[in-house]
């Protein structure tokens, strides 16, 4: 070894001889304690803390069966929205002794299950965030491998997800309130379950207070998409656009700016999920906020119970979360003109 070299990584072999116990004892001692004797396990416990020694997830998974590695899989994490879910995933993940790796399936259910079926052998389970996938390929992951669903429900699989029932309630009424008759939906992918809950949510909140809602799209739920979406608003006449998430509505804000439409003097604008630029874009956008930091924390709560303890939890009704969600109001939508 040169000067240069990198040193050696401590192994098994290492601490059992610093220890003078067999490479099994010392096995046993770091991965299965209970059963090698308290006096013992304490020896070589202390001998590997001070020799650095790390036992590898390969290593580990050799005598558990897990690897203390999570995956998190989200159709584009490129969206703003997905930055809270990921930082709150990631640092439940590190309090719970796990590594939590991410992927990218690119609005694709097709590249989303491959993800799944290739990851499946290294990770304990799935954090699937916004899923693309069929109900039926969800349930039959979750048959190989623990899955908690984010911002998506499916029978039998445990879920994190907000409570659009009462957003869109918040947004239709804060509408009408303003004297808005006639209103747009700008839908975002048809495979996105959460899309679906929106528009569901807006026409029965809409039919209750006499709110003419007409849904147009897909669009994709980007800005660019946004951008398109915003000439067929024009063509409309609505007085109000409620966009599929916020990167929609501010692509929307951009093209109806760009015709000489004032927001929201001739056209109110509301958006969904309240993501970071959301109050910086002109004018300040009104957005349903949901708390995605908690949900990720939630969520790895949900799958590590699942992992550790999967035979308490076989037959048991998997745990639904449904979060609160606030409307934050802002310059974006005002009362109609007269």
């Amino acid at each position: 070894m040169t000067r240069n070299d990198p040193p050696r990584p401590v192994t098994i072999i290492d601490v059992a001889r610093e220890a003078g116990v067999a490479p099994s004892t010392v096995s046993r001692a770091l991965s299965n304690p209970d059963r090698v004797n308290v006096v013992t396990r304490e020896h070589v416990q202390q001998v590997a803390a001070r020799l650095g020694y790390r036992p590898s997830p390969a290593a580990r998974a050799l005598g558990t069966g897990r690897t203390s590695t999570l995956a998190l899989v989200l159709p584009d994490i490129t969206n703003p929205y997905f930055a809270g879910l990921i930082r709150g995933a990631e640092r439940q993940a590190e309090a719970t002794g796990h590594i939590l790796v991410i992927g990218n399936s690119e609005e694709s259910a097709r590249a989303e299950a491959r993800m799944v079926e290739r990851l499946a052998p290294s990770v304990d389970g799935f954090l699937l965030g916004s899923s693309r996938l069929p109900d039926a390929k969800i349930v039959q992951f979750s048959a190989m491998r623990p899955v908690v669903l984010v911002n998506r429900r499916v029978p039998s699989v445990t879920s994190v997800s907000p409570d659009q029932q009462d957003g869109t309630r918040q947004i239709v009424e804060h509408l009408v309130a303003l004297g808005h008759q006639r209103a747009i939906f700008l839908a975002g992918p048809p495979q996105s379950w959460l899309g679906g809950q929106r528009w569901a949510g807006i026409s029965a909140a809409a039919r209750r207070h006499h709110l003419t809602v007409r849904r147009l799209g897909p669009y994709a739920p980007s800005v660019d998409g946004g951008f398109l979406a915003g000439e067929a608003a024009l063509a409309d006449g609505a007085t109000a656009v409620i966009a599929h998430n916020d990167l929609m509505a501010i692509g929307a804000l951009r093209r109806l700016r760009s015709r000489g439409v004032s927001v929201p003097d001739d056209v109110s604008m509301v958006g969904f999920d309240n993501i970071f630029g959301a109050d910086f874009c002109d004018p300040p956008l009104t957005t349903l906020s949901d708390r995605t930091e908690q949900a990720g924390r939630s969520a790895v709560d949900l799958l590590v119970a699942l992992v550790r303890d999967q035979s308490r939890l076989d037959g048991e009704t998997p745990a639904e979360i449904v979060a609160p969600t606030t409307l934050v109001v802002r310059e974006s939508t005002g009362p109609v003109r007269r």
